[in-house]
C-alpha cells in the first residue's frame, strides 16, 4: 500500500503552521501598536479598524500565497506517487477583503488581540486547505481529514468518515467546511479508488470512539468525545497548552519589542 509518511505529512503541517504562526505575531504586533495609539487618542476607532482590516489582508494575502504554493507541492507529491496523469495543482484564491474585513470586525469585538490575530492565521491556513480541495474537486479525486495533535472531538467525528469522494458538501461559502485557530488538522488527497493512506490515519478507531461516546445525538456524541479525549490525554493537553502560552508571551513580548523600536 502507497502511504504519505508520517515524517513527510508532518513537515507539510510543519509548513503550514509556520506560515500561520507568522501571519499571527505580526498581525498581534500591529494590532497592540494600532490599540496604543487609538487609547491614546492618536487615531479614531474608524483608522484603527481600517489600518487592522488592511494589514491583516496584507498578511492573508502574502502567508495565504506561501500555504497554497504548499499545498500545490504537497498534492503533486502525491499524485506522482501514485503515477496519476493529472495536471499540475494550481492556488485556491487568499481571503478576499470582505472576508477579511469581516474576520476583523468580528475579532475585534472581543478586545483581545490575540484573537484577531489567531484568525488572521486562521485565513492563511484556509488558503492551504482551499487549495487541496480545488485540485481535488477539479480532478475527481477522494479526501479524508486527517488529525494532527491537540486535536478537538468534532476533528476526530470528521476524521472517523474516512476517505470520500470529494465533494462541494464539505465547502461553505467557498472554504473547507471545518477550520478553526490552532488546529493542525488538515485534508490529504489521493486518487479515486487508489489504496494510498497517510501513516497512522485509522478512520476505523475514529469512529469506534465516536460510536463508544455517550449520547443519542451527534452533538452529545461529540461532547461526549470531546470529554473522554480530553481525559485520556490531558498530560500531553496541557503541556501543547503551556507550550502554546509560552509562545503567546514571546510573540507578545516581540510584538511590545518591536512597538518600542518603532
Amino acid at each position: 500500500m502507497a502511504r504519505i509518511t508520517t515524517r513527510a505529512w508532518n513537515n507539510y503541517i510543519g509548513v503550514l503552521r509556520r506560515l500561520s504562526d507568522r501571519a499571527e505575531k505580526e498581525m498581534l504586533a500591529m494590532v497592540t501598536k494600532l490599540s496604543n495609539q487609538y487609547s491614546e487618542g492618536i487615531i479614531t476607532l474608524e483608522e484603527y479598524e481600517n489600518a487592522a482590516i488592511d494589514y491583516a489582508y496584507a498578511l492573508a494575502t502574502k502567508y495565504g500565497e506561501g500555504a497554497g504554493a504548499a499545498a500545490c507541492e504537497m498534492y503533486d507529491a502525491i499524485m506522482e506517487l501514485e503515477g496519476a496523469n493529472v495536471p499540475p495543482a494550481t492556488p485556491a484564491p487568499t481571503a478576499t477583503m470582505a472576508e477579511t474585513a469581516k474576520t476583523v470586525k468580528g475579532t475585534m469585538k472581543t478586545g483581545n488581540p490575540n484573537i484577531v490575530a489567531q484568525a488572521t492565521g486562521r485565513l492563511v491556513k484556509l488558503a492551504g486547505v482551499d487549495t487541496m480541495q480545488k485540485n481535488a474537486l477539479e480532478n475527481g479525486d477522494e479526501w479524508a481529514w486527517i488529525p494532527r495533535g491537540d486535536t478537538c472531538a468534532f476533528c476526530l467525528t470528521l476524521a472517523s468518515r474516512g476517505w470520500q469522494k470529494a465533494s462541494k458538501d464539505a465547502i461553505k461559502n467557498g472554504h473547507a467546511e471545518h477550520v478553526h485557530a490552532n488546529c493542525d488538522c488538515t485534508f490529504a488527497v489521493r486518487s479515486t479508488g487508489s489504496n494510498l493512506n497517510v501513516e497512522g490515519y485509522d478512520p476505523d478507531e475514529y469512529l469506534e470512539m465516536y460510536e463508544d461516546a455517550d449520547g443519542n445525538t451527534p452533538t452529545q456524541r461529540i461532547n461526549a468525545l470531546r470529554r473522554k479525549f480530553y481525559a485520556d490525554n490531558k498530560e500531553v493537553i496541557n503541556e501543547q497548552k503551556r507550550s502554546a502560552y509560552a509562545k503567546r508571551m514571546e510573540r507578545e513580548s516581540s510584538a511590545a519589542e518591536e512597538i518600542n523600536i518603532q
